[in-house]
């Protein structure tokens, strides 16, 4: 296939690795055309410098392979005796919003023309077609659609790393924090994230930060619970020479570092007063003094911060400022625990089967029922931090593809599970005469069983319905007829 032009203003890095992978693959065409001599010789043309090129033989066979298979670009005949040019031009931008469209025709007119580049149509040729023109408008054609599609897979990777797509959850609570989170980040309030150990309280700054005004400016995290009091204000505010023993030379503090950007203090709850003083002293300054100047330094800095504590039960304890803690907490954000929204666990699951399968280079196709099963009635004291550790570790140790009971932590499986047991082995639980309450079922109408089981595997799966189907092994159609049937 043929070398894209280079762009001499420059092309970005982005644009590079787009050109690279044309170079490696072929541009998909389909080529729609009523005459099929004429698609023939135009693919026999194009697939000469190196396009992989499918034909169809009108309209209505187009919007067909439109709607089955994914192309870069396509090329279609204006007039057809089936379906018209700019309806296929219609469909593909609906169906195709990534491809580009090349429109030919033996009737050509102005107003046809002008008709079809303006419902989307990258370029419009004149029969009879010359073959090199033809290769080099599909050639720019290519190009285009490639880099497209190179730059939404970019987007969509930042916002799954640092965008609100990346605090995974679609439970009403979520949903809530989320919505907060969006009207929060275009603006320069000082933010205040309260929630347990493990749900996620860097994450969910990390997206403010990316979301904001200063999104290309630096953003800087520091633990305040793991330094002493003269390394914590140094880290924060700098210092000079000779400040204390070992001060050797002027060092910059986080506030400098992330001027113009956003910093991030976590575990504020357990700042010492002292330097709590000096923290509110910036605030309402929005100066810093480096440890053993009396130089202040002007800073421009969005400070949000987060504790698993109770500040309220802290300045009632004279531990924390009452003054400080208004400052900090403009807007207050709470993430509840993964307990408090359990509905969203598959969701999370299936996030972190990927994104370890891809870092650990494993094939993972699955979870089993009874794994997913586990780890749907798991109580999560560690909250995301811990479920994210669980699958992290059987994606390490799985030998065959399928993530089962026995690739789980320890703590999540019983002894007989670890030992090899009908529950290690089986995906499904089987009733003995020896369970709990198995005796008062005995004799109960299958209906009423049936009830009981998908209520309780609703409850188990926290009210989400696809993997209540997952877990009961019938499809979903069935479990929403029960739920309907059952009034549930």
């Amino acid at each position: 296939m043929a070398k894209a032009a280079k762009n001499t203003a420059g092309p970005t890095n982005a644009r590079e690795a787009a050109t690279r992978e044309l170079d490696t693959a072929p541009a998909r065409v389909l080529i729609i055309d009523n005459d099929e001599p004429h698609a023939l010789t135009m693919a026999d043309g194009l697939e000469r410098v190196g396009f992989h090129c499918t034909t169809a033989g009108g309209g209505a066979e187009g919007l067909k392979r439109i709607e089955r298979e994914e192309f870069d670009v396509i090329i279609t005949d204006l007039v057809m005796n089936d379906v018209g040019g700019l309806e296929v031009l219609a469909r593909a931008k609906d169906d195709q919003p990534d491809a580009e469209v090349i429109l030919v025709t033996g009737h050509g007119t102005v107003p046809s023309a002008v008709e079809a580049m303006q419902q989307g149509a990258f370029n419009y040729l004149l029969k009879p077609l010359d073959m090199g023109q033809l290769r080099v408008v599909t050639e720019k054609a290519a190009v285009s659609a490639r880099l497209r599609r190179t730059n939404e897979e970019l987007h969509r990777r930042l916002d799954e790393k640092f965008g609100f797509e990346g605090v995974v959850g679609t439970s009403a609570k979520m949903n809530a924090v989320v919505g907060l989170l969006k009207r929060v980040a275009p603006t320069n309030a000082t933010v205040l994230i309260q929630g347990a150990t493990g749900t996620g309280k860097e994450l969910v700054a990390q997206a403010i930060h990316h979301n904001s005004p200063r999104k290309n400016k630096p953003f800087v995290a520091l633990n305040c619970a793991a330094l002493s009091d003269t390394i914590l204000e140094s880290e924060l505010f700098g210092h000079i020479a000779g400040a204390f023993t070992d001060a050797r030379h002027d060092r910059i503090g986080k506030f400098e570092y992330a001027n113009g950007g956003t910093l991030f203090l976590d575990e504020v709850g357990d700042m010492p007063m002292p330097t709590q003083i000096k923290l509110l002293r910036v605030l309402e300054s929005g100066e810093i003094t480096r440890v053993g100047s009396n130089d202040p330094i002007k800073v421009n800095v969005r400070l949000i911060s987060a504790t698993n504590r109770n500040l309220e039960q802290a300045i009632a304890a004279g531990t924390f400022r009452s003054d400080l803690y208004h400052r900090l907490k403009v807007v207050t954000v709470l993430l509840p625990s993964l307990a408090e929204r359990r509905e969203d666990i598959p969701l999370l699951i299936d996030h972190f089967m990927k994104q370890f399968a891809k870092q650990h280079e494993k094939t993972i196709k699955s979870m089993s029922t009874a794994a997913r099963r586990k780890l749907m009635t798991y109580d999560w004291p560690g909250n995301v931090r811990e479920l994210r550790n669980a699958v992290e570790r059987m994606v390490v140790v799985d030998t065959d593809g399928v993530l089962d009971v026995d690739d789980l932590p320890s703590e999540l499986v019983g002894p007989d599970e670890l030992a090899g047991g009908p529950a290690a082995t089986d995906g499904v639980h089987t009733l003995a005469a020896g369970d709990v309450g198995l005796a008062s079922l005995v004799g109960r109408p299958m209906e009423e069983l049936e009830r009981l089981f998908i209520t309780e595997t609703l409850q188990a799966a926290g009210g989400n319905r696809e993997e209540a189907a997952k877990m009961l092994g019938i499809g979903e159609r069935t479990l929403y007829r029960k739920i309907k049937e059952y009034q549930l």
